[in-house]
C-alpha cells in the first residue's frame, strides 16, 4: 500500500459558500444609549485550506449597536455557513468583522477567534472596527485628495 500524506487534501468550499444574505437585523430601541453586546459560540468550524481538515474554535463578537442589532438565529446560520469553507484564521476574523459591520452598522465591533491547539500551537485572532476611526480615515483621505489635486503653487 502506497501512503502519501504530503499533498493529500480533502475537498472544501470556497468563499462563495459564506452566506451573508442570511444575516438579519432588528431595530435597537435605545439608539443613543450605548450598551455592549457579547455573543459567542464554542461550536465554530471552518476548514484548513492546506489539508481540508476541520478547524474547531470559539468565536466571540463584541459590539455597541447604533440603530440595529444582529438577529441571533441568522448569525448562527451565517457562522454555520463557514463549516465547509477553506479559510485561514487570519482571513476568517476580518471577513466576519466586515460582513457584520456592513449588516448592522454598529458604533464599534470586535471579533475574536480562538482555535483548538494543533501541533502544540494555540491560535487566536482579533479584529476591531470603530466608527470614529473610519470617520477619521475618511476625513484624512479627503484632505489628502484635496491637497493632491489642489496644490498651492508658490508665488
Amino acid at each position: 500500500m502506497d501512503i502519501q500524506p504530503q499533498g493529500k487534501t480533502l475537498p472544501f468550499d470556497g468563499y462563495d459558500a459564506i452566506d451573508t444574505g442570511i444575516l438579519d437585523i432588528f431595530p435597537y430601541e435605545y439608539s443613543g444609549r450605548e450598551i455592549e453586546l457579547e455573543i459567542g459560540t464554542e461550536e465554530f468550524t471552518s476548514v484548513c485550506p492546506f489539508s481540508g481538515l476541520p478547524d474547531f474554535g470559539m468565536i466571540a463578537i463584541y459590539y455597541v449597536p447604533d440603530k440595529d442589532c444582529i438577529e441571533l438565529r441568522s448569525l448562527k446560520y451565517y457562522l454555520l455557513s463557514y463549516r465547509n469553507v477553506g479559510i485561514f484564521y487570519e482571513h476568517l476574523v476580518p471577513r466576519i468583522l466586515e460582513d457584520l459591520v456592513k449588516v448592522c452598522k454598529p458604533i464599534s465591533m470586535t471579533v475574536e477567534a480562538e482555535f483548538t491547539e494543533r501541533g502544540g500551537l494555540k491560535s487566536r485572532a482579533t479584529a476591531t472596527w470603530d466608527r470614529e476611526d473610519e470617520i477619521a480615515e475618511d476625513i484624512e483621505e479627503e484632505v489628502w485628495s484635496f491637497d493632491k489635486y489642489h496644490e498651492i503653487k508658490p508665488q
